[in-house]
């Protein structure tokens, strides 16, 4: 089911990171995310929801500005 928030999502498991691009155009990098929270948010339904509960305010992010992040 596709987002109304989050545009796609990627996670990089050699270094935890969790890298979410909005529809706003932004994108953040949520860091020491565990594999585990991806997979479970691949599952979820509600993919900003899931976000909202399980990982904003767990992670520290950075808001990534060049095209590689």
């Amino acid at each position: 089911m596709p987002s109304s928030v989050i545009a796609k999502y990627e996670y990089d498991a050699e270094k935890c990171i969790l890298r979410v691009t909005f529809h706003s155009g932004k994108v953040y990098a949520y860091k020491k995310v565990p594999k585990q929270v991806y997979v479970n948010m691949r599952g979820y339904t509600s993919k900003g929801r899931f976000l909202n509960l399980f990982v904003k305010g767990f992670y520290d992010y950075e808001e990534i500005t060049d095209s590689k992040g």
